[in-house]
């Protein structure tokens, strides 16, 4: 498809703008290291072929991801290892500094002095931060988070967290471990990547107990997504339902399609131009106080 559509959809619609919560830009060493591990069709991807559609360097990609008409992304940055989420925060404050139109975004690890480096990017005015229970290899209610939840919560800052066994499952994914955090912290404000996939109805389950968990539209719908982990049809009204808790995200530059399809594959839901509106631009807006 292309991109030309997401001139019209933008016109069709009336939004001023979109607003994208789940957009990837790392240092350039690791983005090129994620790049090669998508090359390979490995485990983490469920051994499917993940050709990279906006392969660009940082610059051509903003100029890219601006030209949709995206006034607002994130920067999702995410360790696999101890030692390393510091200083990708470190580096995502100085993205941020220079790049306004991003949402200033921070990660954390299960280790020690985890609490300090949250801290301080609270302190930095941090927007967002990312998760990756399936990179990371961590069940989410591990001890060495108890301070960090706990400050999170008091916050409220946003929490994008890929929990879901999509594309493939891993020893801590699935909606148990976040059962389990949420009865401890209730009033996280987790935003479910990929609307959980695929354990679409048990995350929507725990969004029906829990006010403040969100969710993000990233792959969701498309094509490429569908063949492996299809959205269930009785669950669409409850996409209705929660109109005011569902967020854009795209996953790009990382997809394996364009990113018109993406829109499309919403407007194809046909569940109207308002949920669009919410879904595209509304509900962050109001989650990050966006204009």
């Amino acid at each position: 498809m292309n991109d030309e559509y997401v001139t019209g959809f933008r016109a069709r619609l009336g939004l001023p703008s979109i607003i994208d919560v789940h957009t990837h830009f790392m240092p350039e060493q690791v983005l090129r290291k994620v790049w090669g591990y998508f090359d390979t069709s490995g485990p983490l991807l469920g051994h499917r072929e993940w050709p990279i559609t906006y392969r660009d360097e940082e610059q051509v990609r903003l100029k890219t991801l601006r030209g949709f008409g995206v006034s607002a992304f994130t920067s999702l940055v995410y360790p696999h290892r101890p030692d390393m989420a510091a200083w990708l925060n470190e580096w995502s404050a100085d993205f941020a500094a220079r790049t306004p139109d991003c949402l200033h975004t921070a990660t954390f690890y299960p280790e020690h002095g985890v609490d300090s480096y949250v801290e301080a990017a609270l302190a930095a005015g941090v927007r967002v931060f990312k998760v990756h229970v399936q990179v990371g290899h961590f069940h989410p209610g591990d001890p060495l988070l108890n301070e960090v939840w706990g400050m999170l919560q008091d916050s409220g800052t946003p929490i994008i967290i890929h929990c879901g066994s999509g594309p493939a499952a891993g020893e801590f994914t699935g909606p148990e471990p976040i059962a389990e955090l949420l009865r401890r912290f209730p009033r996280l404000r987790l935003v479910i990547a990929h609307m959980g996939a695929p354990e679409y109805s048990q995350f929507l389950d725990l969004a029906a107990d829990y006010d403040d968990v969100l969710f993000d539209t990233t792959m969701n719908f498309t094509d490429f997504f569908e063949a492996a982990d299809p959205f269930p049809i009785h669950e669409r009204a409850r996409l209705r339902d929660f109109g005011d808790r569902i967020l854009f995200g795209s996953d790009f530059p990382n997809i394996p399609y364009t990113y018109g399809h993406a829109l499309q594959s919403l407007e194809r839901l046909e569940l109207g131009d308002d949920w669009l509106r919410r879904v595209c631009h509304g509900n962050a807006a109001r989650v990050f106080a966006l204009p």
